[in-house]
């Protein structure tokens, strides 16, 4: 069975939601059968590949809060990844166009160290602090993951490289009705919608894999956690039990 994610580096619920469901996967008796697959998913397709600000000046800027403002958000997110065993450090996290980690994503899978890019990029941005808009840090953190740095930095400098790829997962997800991330697809017939609780990815795991009739990429999840995601809006992104950002 294949369970595809669509998620951007930028968003704190992707993050957040990776921990999750891995916890789910981890419960479910068929886990050795399940193929993950990580898709791409712009928050910020406009933003220009030079602007890289810290993330509490944007959120304070795009919502018109203050500073301290911004800075109490951030903790809240914190609060639930830290609950999850993840770090995350809040202060001077950088905000960027995340179109280069996209294409980075796509050469790893090729290269079949997909998912330990992905997790190596979650640590350095949330819980380290180290810029990944920065092209040095990219590339040290793709030789981390196992990938050839010639071959990073050749990807990187070629504007075209894996560039269809990524507009081909966004482009599917429109039209699966992808609004926000994270999003996980379920052997095309089941969708969850956010970082939703382990044990809601568990289940969702056990109906796919029994071939249940349901609806096709129905939602699941819990009314405290449905909102645990970032939309397409710049990156604005919800918190369960609070006001969005």
């Amino acid at each position: 069975m294949r369970v595809e994610i669509w998620s951007d580096i930028a968003c704190p619920w992707c993050y957040i939601g990776k921990a999750r469901f891995e916890k789910g996967l981890e419960s479910f008796k068929h886990r050795a059968d399940v193929e993950v697959v990580h898709r791409s998913f712009e928050l910020d397709p406009g933003h220009a590949k030079d602007d890289v600000a810290p993330v509490v000046d944007m959120l304070a800027a795009k919502f018109g809060r203050s500073r301290q403002e911004a800075l109490a958000m951030e903790e809240q997110v914190a609060s639930h990844a830290r609950s999850e065993g993840l770090g995350y450090r809040v202060g001077d996290r950088d905000h960027g166009n995340t179109f280069d980690i996209h294409r980075l994503l796509h050469l790893a899978k090729a290269r079949g160290r997909q998912d330990e890019l992905l997790s190596v990029i979650y640590r350095a941005n949330f819980a380290e602090e180290r810029s990944v808009y920065h092209l040095d840090t990219l590339v040290d953190l793709a030789v981390e993951a196992g990938l050839d740095e010639a071959e990073t930095r050749v990807l990187l400098a070629d504007e075209d490289a894996f560039a269809d790829e990524v507009r081909a997962d966004e482009r599917e997800a429109a039209e699966l009705g992808a609004t926000g991330v994270p999003f996980f697809v379920l052997d095309r017939r089941y969708g969850v919608s956010g970082g939703q609780p382990a044990e809601v990815f568990t289940q969702a795991l056990e109906q796919a894999w029994q071939g249940r009739a349901v609806t096709p990429l129905a939602a699941a999840g819990t009314a405290n956690d449905s909102a645990a995601t970032c939309d397409a809006d710049g990156g604005s992104c919800e918190i369960p039990g609070a006001h969005s950002h």
